[in-house]
């Protein structure tokens, strides 16, 4: 239904989404092999797998290849970079016996765990092919995380021992919920303190970065529309997401909800809508060229602007560098092989693509 409604354009419009920058995940190669000997199935999920914080080199080479693609404007293709802001202080927590929660921002973590830092980062912003977006503070559900440890979680505590969080849901033996839906709801006072984080987190953005994100994405696509209310009072316009919000329900329920590119909301916000996925890491196996391009082409024959997700551990090499290498060459293809199909394309950020849409262009 979605896909004949909404915000139509001749324009052959291409944005990159990619979530997830900035959090700490598998926090490197040893502790995935520790983690897989201590019977943790972390070679199960592409996640814990491959997703790391992305090293210097990582960025860097995702840099070179977006600056070799250019558009009609002589604009590089350039990645939405929906980034959280701050990772666990374990140590702190720890201290607390898991009963306070204690974060760092995302650049300590960086300092500490790779040779990668902000200004690498802010090289991106700056030749126009990286563009950080809010994700939220953490991509953690903090209250829920903390109940567990403190409940004896032996999963949970095992990784935590490791700087390790985001265990999957399909890959707990103890059938843990996700821990990963930031903004997954167990009871009334989650809403609360959900209000307070996005605020912090939004704050600390722009500090960062010196702008402010006119869109969002909620972690895991899950969020209610109490947060859309905090978020447009901060000026985000802009939902980015799938065609399915998850709206949380008290204990780790949820229904789906609906939308389509162009949608607005009670505040005036503008859903967007990804409907277009080029994750190969989660499936080495399938041709990503083939079926990312024809949804691209689906998306141009029917006037709509392609919006890719693709999230940031398709990208990372710090623990299997030929995950990082593999799938940048396919990237390429992709971006070749678009190029020569439409040489009217233009990539786009999110935010410049809401703009379009607001001003009805």
């Amino acid at each position: 239904i979605s896909e004949h409604r909404g915000w139509t354009t001749d324009r052959k419009i291409l944005v990159i989404e990619s979530d997830d920058w900035g959090s700490i995940r598998m926090p490197s190669r040893e502790v995935f092999n520790t983690l897989l000997k201590k019977g943790i199935s972390v070679d199960k999920c592409a996640y814990n797998k491959f997703d790391s914080l992305a090293s210097k080199d990582d960025m860097e080479l995702l840099f070179g290849l977006l600056l070799k693609y250019r558009d009609k404007n002589n604009n590089p293709a350039v990645i939405t970079a929906n980034s959280v802001i701050a990772n666990p202080d374990f140590k702190k927590i720890k201290q607390s016996d898991y009963t306070e929660y204690h974060y760092e921002l995302f650049t300590e973590t960086l300092k500490r765990k790779t040779d990668n830092s902000l200004s690498t980062w802010k090289d991106g912003i700056k030749n126009k092919v990286f563009y950080p977006q809010f994700h939220g503070r953490e991509h953690l559900n903090i209250n829920r995380w903390l109940k567990f440890l403190r409940s004896g979680s032996k999963e949970l505590l095992t990784a935590f021992e490791y700087e390790l969080f985001g265990i999957s849901t399909t890959i707990s033996k103890e059938n843990n919920p996700s821990f990963m839906a930031a903004l997954s709801v167990d009871n009334e006072n989650d809403y609360e303190s959900h209000s307070k984080i996005i605020e912090e987190g939004y704050k600390l953005f722009t500090d960062l970065f010196g702008y402010d994100s006119k869109s969002f994405i909620a972690p895991n696509y899950t969020w209610h529309p109490m947060h859309e209310d905090v978020l447009s009072k901060l000026g985000v316009k802009y939902l980015q997401g799938t065609s399915a919000q998850h709206v949380p329900l008290q204990g780790d329920q949820q229904k789906n909800k609906y939308h389509y590119t162009g949608e607005f909301n009670s505040n005036n916000q503008i859903y967007m809508v990804r409907n277009c996925i080029f994750e190969p890491s989660s499936n080495p196996n399938k041709d990503w060229i083939a079926t990312c391009f024809n949804e691209i082409q689906r998306a141009f024959n029917k006037n709509k602007p392609a919006v890719i997700c693709s999230h940031r551990v398709n990208f990372i090499g710090s623990i299997f560098p030929e995950n990082r290498d593999k799938n940048l060459k396919l990237l390429e293809d992709l971006l070749k092989k678009v190029i020569k199909k439409w040489p009217d394309v233009e990539f786009m950020t999110s935010d410049k693509l809401g703009e379009l849409i607001e001003k009805g262009i």
